[in-house]
């Protein structure tokens, strides 16, 4: 895309590539679509995500959203602030031109709006999790050191949006949305979903410039290959499902509703120590978020571990690129190496990483915890208790 015309990542283009017009027509259909969720045939399976109390709170994270309200402007808040049921929470997209933006660009607040964002941010998140969120935001910084394109890529160009109103019994949530870094968080009393989550960088290490030693992906990219190398021959034949990587990960912006065949090694086909190695892979995506939260949260992937398969795509050895993903019930874990972009690379490489994590069977965005309050409560009569705030 970059060297075919110049896209700023901060205004809308003139015009657009062939290939950003077919991503621009992907998501037009896709938002006219009813949001089902991913699965595996079409169908949803019922009553995994019930509505219940969790015993962790998430008052920082509705104090957090309150302060960062208070620093903007009426005309910001404005901007900010969408309706809980708004389809905004659909059109988030990677790429780095200005593509289907909602919200306010963080490049246009001042440094302390700009951290009560972060300070929202981070409410979500472990403290690796947020670490890895930021080094990821840096990196899009040197990308401009590379290819020398300020209008591209900037360490701000990303944006944030606030669906309803920050609540501690209403459903309420967030988006920050940019180039390699979108994240979805949806909060229910003190339940939180925090997908789709798409983390990804190019490049993953700063040789040099204003963040030299950044590095990103490093236990993502280590860990999967690790529990790949650590497979007997006749296994990884059972979890090798191709031999082209799939270009970008398959449940990236537009695919809320895709279909996974179920395909790779089984959980109960490894052994104790390949099993182990695989929760610790996923334990690497999973704590990402923020403590308490994230042992919920890994607790209901292994409660699904019998129905769980990890599949791969690509070399092992030391330089190969590949791909890779975990998937069941309620989590998909994507892991791809990309061509390049910032680079001049045509063949992925491991210098670019996406990394996706998904919630099946409807729970993205928190629409199944949002269909259950919706059934539980009733909305149309304005004087009804709930409408009321009374419950």
């Amino acid at each position: 895309m970059r060297k075919r015309m110049h896209l700023p990542a901060h205004k809308m283009a003139d015009a657009y590539p062939e290939g950003l017009q077919k991503v621009m027509a992907r998501a037009k259909q896709e938002l006219t679509d009813e949001f089902r969720g991913i699965t595996t045939d079409g169908i949803i399976l019922p009553g995994l995500f019930p509505v219940k109390k969790t015993g962790v709170t998430l008052k920082p994270m509705v104090e957090a959203a309150r302060a960062f309200l208070a620093t903007l402007s009426h005309e910001q808040r404005h901007q900010i602030q969408l309706d809980i049921g708004s389809d905004a929470w659909r059109s988030w997209c990677n790429v780095h031109p200005f593509l289907m933006r909602h919200g306010v660009g963080l490049h246009t607040l001042n440094a302390a709006q700009r951290e009560a964002a972060l300070g929202l941010v981070s409410s979500a998140l472990s403290g690796s999790g947020f670490e890895s969120a930021r080094n990821v935001m840096k990196l899009n910084e040197h990308a401009v050191e590379i290819s020398n394109l300020p209008d591209e890529y900037n360490e701000w160009y990303y944006w944030m949006s606030v669906f309803g109103t920050p609540s501690l019994t209403k459903p309420w949530g967030w988006q920050f949305d940019g180039h390699h870094l979108i994240i979805n968080c949806l909060v229910y009393g003190d339940q939180m979903v925090l997908t789709p989550n798409f983390m990804g960088s190019e490049p993953v290490y700063a040789q040099f410039g204003k963040y030299a030693g950044t590095h990103v992906f490093e236990a993502e990219e280590h860990v999967g290959l690790t529990l790949m190398r650590g497979l007997s021959p006749e296994q990884q034949q059972r979890a090798i499902i191709g031999t082209t990587l799939p270009g970008d990960v398959l449940g990236t912006a537009f695919r809320d509703n895709l279909q996974f065949p179920r395909e790779g090694i089984r959980f109960g086909e490894l052994d104790a120590k390949q099993q182990e190695i695989l929760r610790k892979l996923i334990g690497v995506y999973v704590h990402r978020i923020r403590p308490g939260h994230a042992e919920i949260r890994y607790d209901e992937v292994c409660d699904h571990l019998r129905d769980t398969q990890f599949a791969w795509i690509g070399g092992h050895d030391d330089k190969s690129p590949f791909y890779y993903r975990v998937y069941n019930p309620v989590v998909l874990i994507e892991f791809d190496h990309q061509p390049g972009v910032v680079y001049a690379n045509n063949e992925p490489s491991r210098d670019h990483i996406h990394t996706l994590v998904r919630t099946p069977n409807g729970n993205d965005y928190g629409k199944d915890l949002l269909k259950q309050h919706y059934e539980q409560h009733d909305h149309a009569n304005p004087g009804s208790p709930h409408r009321q705030g009374k419950r």
